[in-house]
């Protein structure tokens, strides 16, 4: 076979948790691009669907959006029959959860209790609640890609000056669990899926660009031996691909690092 033939994947199906934007369509994007059916979820419906009509446009695969409360395992189950039923069965699970609900008080000493169990729902629960979901129709078919998206957050204490110097909150303790909790589940899930023919593996993106306030940018860019943040669009979408096609049909259990060294450089 061709090398560069193994990173198609053209009749798959892929189902992307939290896709409707930033790097979440960014994956679904690349997926599609490579020849796969996307299902795509966000919280609100309009979102999942208005970003499933645009790769369905634009890529010319079938596109499909869907609202899902990953909290909730009923409707996580009912999302992974529908995505199964599209093709045939689901190739690819894309578990994109995060971002930080509650009041916005992300200091330790400020966070109410119930902000820090709300993260942690969100983040690891609702994507275990995914990953069950999906590989259990997965082993079905004895075959399968799961990708689940962590963070550098889960590797490396944050110098949060950088935040204060730009009057932002940052990123609370308790995102950080959540990721490293990610990472952790990753690798004994590749250990219980693994003889089931179900490949398991994480992506740890650093900071990405998005106008962030101040000199903010220009800080994490010097604290980043390639000297830049990331970039919408570009930066992880080979990860993603690489992960979600045969190209790593050998490669599971990791966590692939994607922040311009950002971890190694502290």
């Amino acid at each position: 076979m061709n090398t560069f033939d193994t990173f198609r994947l053209i009749g798959k199906t892929s189902l992307v948790i939290g896709g409707a934007r930033d790097l979440g369509y960014d994956m679904a994007d690349v997926l599609a691009e490579a020849g796969s059916n996307v299902i795509i979820t966000s919280r609100q419906a309009p979102d999942a669907e208005a970003a499933a009509k645009k790769l369905a446009a634009e890529r010319g695969v079938q596109a499909i959006g869907l609202a899902l409360d990953a909290r909730n395992y009923a409707a996580v189950e009912a999302v992974c029959a529908r995505a199964h039923s599209l093709k045939g069965g689901i190739d690819i699970l894309v578990n994109n959860l995060g971002g930080t609900p509650g009041s916005g008080k992300n200091r330790l000493f400020e966070r109410s209790a119930e902000d820090i169990a709300e993260l942690i729902n969100v983040n690891l629960v609702g994507a275990l609640f995914c990953c069950k979901a999906a590989a259990k129709l997965m082993v079905e078919r004895n075959q399968g890609k799961i990708i689940n998206i962590a963070s550098v957050a889960a590797l490396v204490g944050r110098d949060r000056r950088m935040y204060d110097k730009c009057a932002m909150s940052g990123q609370p303790i308790d995102y950080a669990a959540a990721k490293a909790g990610i990472i952790g589940m990753t690798r004994d899930l590749a250990a219980y899926l693994g003889p089931f023919g179900i490949n398991v593996n994480s992506i740890s993106p650093g900071g990405f660009a998005r106008g962030q306030p101040g000199s903010f940018e220009q800080d994490y860019a010097d604290r980043t031996p390639l000297g830049r943040m990331g970039r919408d669009g570009v930066d992880l979408k080979g990860a993603a691909l690489f992960l979600a096609s045969p190209a790593s049909d050998y490669v599971t259990g990791h966590n692939l690092v994607v922040d311009g060294g950002f971890s190694i450089w502290q």
